[in-house]
């Protein structure tokens, strides 16, 4: 695991999921969630995709989405924070990739490996997911360093794509600027 300082900003990204109720208007309330705490600054966010279900498949399509984020928080703190937003969204977790107002999943942070109980850095699966990869590939394409080279490479290497639409823009941070279907 590399050191890193609490005093110093990282830049994280996050993967955000919904499929149960107003999916749409849950993730946007997550977004602001985070971005209203003090050690936590949005930076970017993906547009909306739509995208089927992956494992448990009998269950509504999703809504997912990627931020990034400059935070002076860990990434246990990160992640800390993320699952109390989760909970005070409604989210439980009684099946295995089931249902669920919302997902929030901690990718990447700023050049950390670690693999703990609680948190793997990075995602030991984002490489595999398009539903992961399609909207993270919207927020680190002006990015010239490793998380944008991993992602593009990871999307060359997918066999396909299907089952994911763009269904609206984000324009953060001006929320009012989402577009209708």
């Amino acid at each position: 695991m590399n050191a890193h300082s609490t005093s110093d900003t990282s830049e994280a990204y996050i993967a955000l999921g919904a499929n149960l109720g107003d999916r749409e208007q849950t993730l946007m309330s997550a977004i602001r969630m985070l971005d209203k705490q003090d050690d936590i600054k949005v930076t970017a966010c993906s547009d909306l995709y739509e995208t089927d279900p992956v494992g448990y498949t009998d269950q509504p399509a999703f809504i997912n989405m990627a931020i990034s984020v400059n935070t002076t928080l860990s990434p246990q703190e990160l992640l800390g924070r993320m699952l109390e937003i989760e909970n005070q969204l409604g989210r439980v977790r009684h099946i295995r990739w089931g249902p669920r107002t919302v997902d929030l999943d901690l990718l990447w942070y700023e050049g950390v490996e670690m693999n703990t109980e609680k948190l793997i850095l990075p995602h030991p699966r984002m490489q595999e997911r398009a539903f992961v990869l399609v909207p993270l590939s919207d927020v680190v394409r002006e990015k010239s360093d490793n998380i944008s080279y991993f992602v593009q490479t990871a999307l060359e290497s997918l066999d396909e794509r299907d089952g994911i639409r763009r269904w609206k823009t984000c324009n953060w941070p001006d929320e009012s600027a989402l577009s209708g279907n």
